[in-house]
């Protein structure tokens, strides 16, 4: 899933001069000042032919470095939490938890592109596409020629990220939207922390 996690928009405008140096300048600016974020999200996985596969929506918090929550609410009860060291994905449903070392999972997923401070060029080739709508977009492409998606949109609202879209080697986009975006709020630590459930199976690879 993760793998398919982040976003942008198609057809879009090239911008002037100016746009191009705010929308830069405010991506990186959110990365170097954002050390934590509450947000939620709509998300939505499209295939080549324009067909929407999976629309979803919930809620993200997140905590540099290496500590989120998705916790997706609709359609689906589903989380998926780093911890630092482990990656868990609790399905309500099944009534199932997952633990994977984040090392081994998370190596290269675009997640760590929120999660991780590092500088963007460091990883990626950076290139601003232009203002549409009310976004200002800048594309990133992966340095890495074997990475699992070939590039990353993301639309900046201001200084905070209001969309992402993400590009996989098969054609596939992942598109999501942020909103009620809090900037470096208090968040317990408590937040990142998984405990089953009583009844839950969990498995550990």
């Amino acid at each position: 899933m993760f793998r398919y996690l982040l976003a942008s928009l198609l057809a879009l405008t090239l911008a002037t001069p100016a746009f191009a140096a705010d929308a830069r300048q405010s991506l990186e600016r959110f990365f170097s000042e954002v050390s934590r974020f509450d947000a939620r999200f709509e998300q939505l996985v499209i295939n080549e032919q324009d067909e929407v596969l999976q629309a979803s929506e919930g809620r993200v918090q997140l905590q540099r470095p290496g500590r989120f929550r998705w916790d997706y609410e609709q359609p689906f009860r589903q989380l998926i939490i780093a911890d630092g060291q482990f990656l868990w994905t609790y399905d309500e449903e099944l009534a199932q938890a997952t633990a994977q070392p984040m090392e081994r999972v998370l190596a290269g997923a675009p997640i760590m592109l929120l999660s991780e401070p590092r500088p963007l060029e460091q990883d990626f080739e950076v290139s601003v596409v232009g203002e549409r709508g009310e976004l200002n977009w800048v594309e990133l492409t992966p340095r890495d020629r074997d990475a699992d998606f070939t590039r990353i949109l993301i639309g900046m609202d201001g200084d905070r990220v209001g969309m992402m879209v993400l590009y996989d080697q098969f054609g596939q986009q992942t598109r999501i939207r942020f909103s009620n975006m809090r900037i470096n709020p208090s968040i317990p630590a408590a937040t990142f922390r998984f405990e089953a459930p009583p009844g839950v199976d969990v498995i550990r690879h």
